[in-house]
């Protein structure tokens, strides 16, 4: 089977053709603009028979992350396995937002909530090594992945196993990041996300759940003039701001991400 073929067999399943091709890049261990110059290449059979198969899980709605291992987030190359959400461009928002607070901080202490794959601590440890950056998770599976991340990227965080606040007690700190599961338990949506954790996406009911535990318990854990940032749902903005200013938080905002849908909020506490 040529290059060619399989990109044809591709386009007959409905697999995207950058999909496809990125696909073939991973098997091949070639760059892409290799396959479009080499289109009538032949495939061993080994490699087609593999590459056949991530196709059909391609078309079967398994996210492309997991099928090559990796993926890209804020510069960062990141390992990704089905025991962790794929990371969201939109979740990028997230770690400038801190960014930005962090600039006039000489070295603070930084805490990522749910930390998945450490997409989101490791980020903004890379972009800000003076921070002290812890992150939480519940599952031991996604810390595991989380660790090897920080260690294959030589970036020194503070890995914890618990549930949001639980495994932090008598700790605080200036920046709190969380991108928690906020998609409501009855969202049509989800059908389509039926290979990510369903833990990462929804905290079932209205979808509100963690990020109340979240803000309720905030207080506790920031400093004087600290923030709490969170991604949440595009139509959650305004019972996100509703939470953090009966909790006490000033002025919460709203930030839109690159679709230009509302998704992260967030607010400064006054101590």
């Amino acid at each position: 089977m040529r290059i060619a073929d399989t990109l044809a067999q591709a386009r007959l399943l409905g697999v995207d053709r950058l999909d496809a091709q990125l696909l073939l890049a991973h098997h091949l261990q070639r760059p892409r603009a290799w396959l479009l110059a080499h289109d009538d290449a032949e495939l061993p059979p080994a490699q087609a028979a593999a590459l056949a198969a991530d196709l059909q899980r391609r078309a079967a709605g398994v996210p492309l992350a997991y099928l090559v291992g990796e993926k890209e987030f804020h510069g960062l190359l990141l390992r990704v396995t089905p025991d962790t959400l794929v990371p969201r461009p939109e979740t990028e928002l997230l770690v400038d937002w801190a960014l930005e607070r962090l600039a006039g901080m000489a070295a603070a202490d930084v805490v990522d909530l749910g930390t998945g794959s450490g997409a989101i601590a490791l980020a903004v440890k890379h972009r800000c090594p003076a921070a002290r950056v812890t992150a939480t998770d519940a599952s031991p599976a996604a810390l595991a992945v989380a660790r090897a991340n920080a260690s294959r990227l030589g970036l020194p965080v503070v890995f914890v196993e618990g549930d949001w606040w639980h495994a932090l007690q008598g700790r605080h700190f200036d920046v709190v990041l969380s991108n928690p599961p906020y998609v409501a338990g009855d969202d049509e949506h989800l059908r389509a996300l039926t290979h990510e954790p369903r833990q990462a996406l929804t905290p079932e009911g209205d979808g509100l759940a963690a990020l109340r535990q979240i803000v309720a318990a905030a207080p506790a854990h920031l400093r004087p003039g600290g923030w709490l940032l969170l991604e949440h749902g595009y139509d959650q903005a305004t019972a996100v701001q509703g939470l953090l200013a009966g909790s006490g938080f000033e002025t919460p905002t709203t930030r839109l991400d690159i679709g230009g849908q509302a998704r992260c909020t967030g607010a400064r506490w006054p101590g």
